[in-house]
């Protein structure tokens, strides 16, 4: 079986290794453009283009997959299925009729639920006890398809983005590896979204990482599980950018104003009042520093009882 593999991001590469450990015949590797990186602007490559290369396989990065060239390419080529995972860009029709046995799409989330760009983090953010992975066909719409296959995840209270990522990547392969000889098989029966109840993960903007500390202590919990271990939630300490990596609810009596702290509490951490309870914070990463435990933050920055954490820049 030829396969054209399209993905850029971490949650991409165990989805083409798998594909390329079972033994199917990868014609080439499709990511996105080298992209500028950190303060010297140097190019970088995507995750999926490194470890492609270290695999042997061929890299092309199309500046957009609906160009003209690039679509009479997979057409001279006829694959039989063009696999994509966390790709980056929206397929045109025209490519998406291309393959024979159609685009297959490794989604994480359990669809129609948080389709969109960001499904890991928003299921994170809004405290939900399960999420999972979609095997679809692609078509026109986003996230859209026919359903092939579904598996579900709990995500546990203290699962971090990371965390999360890592095991849904992994469910990922294992529901790919099974659904695609099925399908060839015509063994599967596709499951229609249309009249579904769904709801869209948008892409994270600069005003989901900033902490309202008016909200929940659960909510603000979520927020810091859903932005670790990038980019991070944070608030404002001292006129900078204050990023909290790790944090849990905490039982302690309000007696101030959201954002300050209530108590320094020895070898664990420090309290803060919420607008809804309080939450004691065990990591945290300062501007210019690296991630560093809470209790070492308050012994080298001299926190105090009644400091209050601001609104973020």
């Amino acid at each position: 079986m030829r396969i054209i593999f399209m993905g850029t991001p971490e949650f991409a590469v165990p989805v083409m290794e798998g594909l390329y450990n079972t033994g199917y015949d990868i014609e080439f590797v499709v990511t996105q453009p080298d992209r500028p990186k950190g303060r010297g602007g140097k190019l970088s490559w995507s995750p999926v283009k490194e470890r492609a290369i270290e695999l042997g396989l061929k890299v092309m990065q199309p500046l957009r997959v609906k160009d003209d060239d690039f679509i009479n390419l997979l057409e001279e080529i006829k694959p039989d299925f063009i696999v994509v995972a966390a790709f980056g860009q929206i397929l045109p029709e025209r490519l998406l009729r291309i393959p024979h046995y159609g685009c297959i799409n490794v989604h994480a989330s359990l669809l129609p639920y948080y389709r969109g760009a960001a499904p890991i983090q928003r299921a994170v953010m809004n405290g939900e006890k399960k999420t999972g992975v979609t095997i679809m066909l692609m078509d026109k719409g986003l996230d859209t398809g026919d359903m092939l296959a579904k598996e579900e995840v709990e995500i546990a209270l203290n699962d971090t983005f990371g965390l999360l990522h890592d095991s849904l990547a992994q469910v990922g392969v294992e529901s790919l590896l099974k659904t695609l000889p099925l399908w060839i098989e015509g063994k599967v029966e596709p499951v229609s979204q249309v009249g579904m109840k769904s709801s869209y993960a948008y892409p994270l903007k600069r005003e989901d990482e900033l902490i309202c500390w008016d909200s929940t202590a659960r909510n603000i919990c979520n927020q810091i599980r859903a932005l670790n271990p990038w980019p991070g939630a944070f608030t404002l300490f001292q006129g900078n950018n204050f990023k909290i990596m790790e944090a849990e609810t905490y039982d302690m009596k309000q007696t101030n104003m959201p954002g300050a702290v209530l108590a320094l509490i020895k070898g664990k951490g420090f309290v803060v009042q919420t607008g809804e309870g309080s939450i004691l914070v065990k990591m945290v990463k300062p501007m210019g520093k690296n991630i560093m435990s809470a209790q070492s933050f308050i012994n080298g920055y001299h926190v105090e009882v009644g400091y209050v954490f601001g609104a973020g820049k």
